[in-house]
This record gives structure tokens, C-alpha cells and sequence, in this order.
């Protein structure tokens, strides 16, 4: 994916709740000091509440690496249950055998756990109730909650429960039929979403610990991410993984924040505009009324000049439009016509846009014929030596693969459609859309093409395969000579094909000048890059293929 295009060793943006990624603000500092309260002093209930998305998980999983060596913990992620579903979920956390005449009797269950805690607390360990989405507990079940709390010795509780939920759970234990419960709640703290300067500052860490080693974004991305989002970290992971994919399909080593608009447009399914945009409309709009109620008076109360009277000149259907000239001056040119985009080309052309088509027209690039539904496409292209190769990428590898492609456009109304890439010359795009030949800035294709494409190319010496250190054969012994060639040594009709030290080291050096992942492995990747830099006779290419060592 993007890592190695922006010299990250992992997705930073991951939704899922990794603890390594925990960004302390100040909020999430203390949110995280009042669950280590909860685990390590006495007492009730502590809870946590926050909105969707602002990290409540992550500071959970964060929690659970802090734990003291004493602390046993049952953690509950589906509340959704009856009571003898919920004390049975706990009893499984703490990995106590539940006989089967107890599995659905509430009054075993708890008799299991209160046996169970006190075991616990005279060899001196704490036993924690973690239940995370607690505002999806019934009233039953809270009130089973609230019953395990009894558990106790004369100095302290057997059991300490955190309850960690949505707002709702605030409105929820604020029912008068669980004021018991909620008397004995001894720690309360709502999880706010981040400031401007902290979504800066988040993003940032969150890089940092994927590998970055420079700023990615422009300060007026970080800007219009913190407006985006609200501040909420699951919002900002999404559309900044977004703008990221979109920046790399488009060999941009910045995300500004017309990307993040972009990203932003696709995760909530609408267009989002700048922020100037809304005060701009609300101008125009203002203007539009003052020149209306303008135009509205003048038509009331302007008194009209003595003597003249509107004309009409007659015109026949075949006489020329009218156009207001002053005496001797030249009539304006026509204007050109403007020429149709490509959104429009989409618009226009659904239902024409199919894989049939364009592989139809990648594979007539190559001097075959494909005939739709009589075999799939990849096992037709099979019939004329070819492979398939489906991949997600950014138009620099397309670059180097340097053959023509089947892209996935995707048009304002959401709508897929698949074309060939058939040429590329400087900022210039010569596609192939529903059979027709079209010339489009390369800047417009990457408005609609996220990176998905699919290549045809031609395996040389007979397999398809990866390459690696001990493999021998005729594909292994092209390879040595592509690389040999490239680098301007003689070429050696006696060369070896085993994969040895040496060649590894060639492929390695050649993964480096092209700004692949260095493994010494030759995968489809290497090999694909590789025959377009060699110039494979007879393939059609997106532009000259480049020669020598320094192409």
C-alpha cells in the first residue's frame, strides 16, 4: 500500500484500538488515571463515558498493559445479555469452571463468584470488572452489577467494576430505579474530543510511531482535518487514511488540504467544501436579494423617459440572433467550444464502462481479440502468453510497470467504471472509454481513479512465480541478464540460473533505484518493473521504456 511510498513501516491510521498508538492529551491522561484508580484502590464503580470514535477502547487496551502483577481482570465486550449470560461471561473471563446445573442459575453463578473473589482476596489479588459499551446493559443486568458490589470483607470490596460507555450511560444510571447504583459510583469522567492543537499533535504521534521521519501533512491539512472530524480520533484516523491513499495514488509526497476536503467527501458520502466556501455563498446570496429587490423597485417606481418606446425588431425563423454591436467595431469572435471533461465522458457513458470493454481494448493493445462470455478475461489473455495482475498502486508504479492498465474510475454519483490507460506523455492521459479514444490532464484521471488497476504482461522464461536466493530456471536466468544489462555488464551467454548471493544482491540494488520494497525477493512487482526497463519486444508501453541503468 502506501507505507513505503511515504517511508512508513505500518498504516498509522489504523481504526483498530492498538495501545502503542495512545495519544495522551491532557483529556486521555486523566482518563487513563481514573481507571488506574479504579484498579488499585478500594471502592464502587468508576465510570467512563465519551462520544463515538474519541478513543475510549484504545484507553482501555492502554489500561490493561499498566496493570499491577496482583490484578486479575474479566473483561466484557457484549453487554448484550440476560443476567445469567453476563455472570456466566464473567466467570468464563476469570477461567472458572462453571458446572452445568449452573450455567443458567443466577443464584449459582454468583454463589461460583463470591467463592472465587474471597480465594482471591486471601492470596492477595484484585479482581477487576471491565464492561466496555456499558450503556447497552439493561436494567436487570446493572442491577446484578450493583448486587456483586456487596461482595466485600469489612476493609474493602471483593470486586472492582469500571463501566466505560457512550454518553447514554450517563442517562441511563441516572433512572431513579438505579439511584442505588448510581450512590455508589466513586469516580466519574467524560472523554472530550481533541482540540485543534491536540488533533495537530495526534496526528503527528500517530506518524511518528509508524516510521515517519517528515511532516506529511501541510499545517492547513491538520487545519481542515480538526474541522472535519470535530476532533474525534476514529474521524481523523478515517479520512487521514483516505487523504493518505489519495496523495500516494496521485505520487504526491504531501497531503494539502484539498486532499483531505477529497478524503473527507468519500468517507461522509457528500461534497465537502473549504470553510470559505460557506461564507462565499452566503454572499452571493445577500447580493443576489440586494439586485433583486433593486431590480424589483426600479420596475415599481423608476418613471420611464419621455418619447421612447421599446422595439422589437420582427425576425423570421431563419433570420440570425440579434447581437448588440456598437457602430464599427468588429462582431466578437465564437468562441471555441469547451471541451467535454471527464466526469462528463462518465456521466454519459454508463452501462459502456464495463470489464468486458476495457479489457476488450487492454488486450487488442497487445494484438489479441477478446470475446465476451466465452471464458473469463484472465484466462483468455492465458491464451496469448499473458498474466494478470491485479493491484492497488499510485500512477508513479504504474510509471515503472510502464504498460497500459485497466483502471477503476468512480464518478460523482459513486458509479465504478473501467477504462484502459492507454498512454501517458507529461501531464497528459490517453485513455481508451467505452471504445472511444480520449485525451484528459493527468490531474482530472487521479480526481476519479483511487488506485485500483489491473496490467496485462508477458512472464519471460515460461512461469510466473516469485524469485528467490536457492530457485533455479530459465526465469531466473532472465532475470540475472535483465539485471546484468541494466547495470552495463557484458552479457553472458554461460549465465548461471541459480538464484545465488550475487544475484540477490542485484535485485536488491535494482528494488533500490526504483523505489521498491528492498527484500531481494523478485515478486510480480520486481519482475513487471524489471521487463518494462529491459523493453520486452512486441509489448505496448504507457511511454518510451526507459534504458540503462540510470532509467
Amino acid at each position: 500500500m502506501y507505507t513505503g511510498f511515504f517511508g512508513l513501516t505500518e498504516k498509522p491510521f489504523a481504526i483498530t484500538p492498538d495501545p502503542r498508538y495512545l495519544f495522551l492529551s491532557e483529556r486521555h491522561a486523566e482518563a487513563l488515571a481514573h481507571l488506574a484508580f479504579g484498579v488499585t484502590e478500594a471502592g464502587g464503580f468508576i465510570q467512563l463515558t465519551g462520544e463515538v470514535g474519541t478513543g475510549k477502547t484504545t484507553v482501555l487496551r492502554s489500561l490493561l498493559q499498566q496493570l499491577p502483577p496482583n490484578c486479575e481482570v474479566a473483561l466484557v465486550l457484549n453487554p448484550r445479555v440476560t443476567s445469567a449470560e453476563f455472570l456466566h461471561g464473567i466467570c468464563d473471563e476469570l477461567h472458572l469452571q462453571v458446572p452445568e446445573a449452573a450455567a443458567g442459575s443466577v443464584r449459582m453463578l454468583v454463589d461460583l463468584l463470591t467463592h472465587y473473589l474471597l480465594d482471591a482476596h486471601g492470596r492477595d489479588r484484585r479482581v477487576v470488572l471491565l464492561v466496555d459499551e456499558a450503556q447497552n446493559l439493561s436494567v436487570d443486568v446493572l442491577e446484578q452489577v450493583r448486587l456483586l458490589t456487596n461482595l466485600e470483607t469489612a476493609t474493602r470490596k471483593l470486586l472492582q467494576i469500571i463501566l466505560i460507555g457512550q454518553p447514554e450511560l450517563r442517562s441511563v444510571l441516572g433512572r431513579s430505579e438505579l439511584r442505588q447504583l448510581a450512590q455508589r459510583i466513586t469516580g466519574r469522567y467524560h472523554l472530550e474530543a481533541l482540540t485543534r492543537g491536540e488533533t495537530s499533535a495526534y496526528v503527528r504521534h500517530r506518524l511518528r510511531v509508524a516510521g515517519a521521519t517528515r511532516e506529511i501533512f501541510t499545517a492547513g491539512a491538520l487545519r481542515e482535518l480538526y474541522r472535519l472530524a470535530g476532533g474525534v480520533p476514529r474521524v481523523i484516523n478515517v479520512i487521514a487514511d483516505r487523504a493518505l491513499l489519495g496523495a500516494w495514488s496521485r505520487d504526491e509526497h504531501r497531503v494539502g488540504s484539498e486532499l483531505v476536503r477529497r478524503a473527507a467527501s468519500e468517507v461522509f458520502g457528500r461534497p465537502v467544501l473549504p470553510p470559505w466556501a460557506r461564507w462565499f455563498t452566503l454572499a452571493g446570496a445577500t447580493a443576489g436579494a440586494v439586485l433583486l429587490a433593486l431590480a424589483a423597485w426600479r420596475m415599481t417606481f423608476a418613471p420611464e423617459p419621455a418619447g421612447v418606446v421599446a422595439a422589437v425588431p420582427e425576425q423570421s425563423d431563419a433570420a440570425a440572433p440579434v447581437t448588440n454591436v456598437a457602430p464599427g467595431l468588429p462582431a466578437p469572435a465564437m468562441q471555441e467550444p469547451v471541451p467535454v471533461r471527464l466526469r462528463e465522458r462518465l456521466a454519459q457513458a454508463i452501462g459502456n464502462t464495463t470489464m468486458d470493454t476495457a479489457f476488450a481494448g487492454l488486450l487488442n493493445l497487445w494484438g489479441g481479440q477478446y470475446g465476451p462470455g466465452l471464458a473469463p478475461p484472465c484466462e483468455q489473455a492465458a491464451a496469448h502468453g499473458l498474466a494478470c495482475v491485479a493491484q492497488r498502486g499510485s500512477l508513479a508504479e504504474l510509471k515503472l510497470i510502464n504498460r497500459p492498465a485497466v483502471l477503476a474510475l468512480v464518478d460523482a454519483a459513486g458509479t465504478e467504471h473501467q477504462i484502459v490507460l492507454a498512454g501517458l506523455d507529461g501531464d497528459r492521459a490517453r485513455l481508451l472509454l467505452a471504445g472511444a479514444s480520449l485525451e484528459v490532464a493527468v490531474a482530472e484521471l487521479a480526481d476519479h481513479w483511487y488506485g485500483d488497476f489491473l496490467v496485462l504482461w508477458r512472464p519471460q522464461g515460461g512461469a510466473l512465480r516469485p524469485l528467490r536466493a536457492g530457485m533455479r530456471g530459465d526465469d531466473v536466468r532472465w532475470l540475472r541478464d535483465g539485471l546484468e544489462r541494466l547495470g552495463g555488464l557484458p552479457a553472458n551467454a554461460a549465465a548461471p540460473e541459480l538464484f545465488d548471493a550475487e544475484l540477490q544482491r542485484l535485485v536488491e540494488d535494482f528494488q533500490r533505484s526504483r523505489r521498491l520494497a528492498v527484500d531481494g525477493i523478485a515478486g510480480m512487482q520486481t519482475q513487471m518493473v524489471l521487463d518494462a526497463a529491459v523493453g520486452a519486444p512486441g509489448a505496448p508501453t504507457l511511454r518510451p521504456a526507459p534504458t540503462g541503468s540510470g532509467a
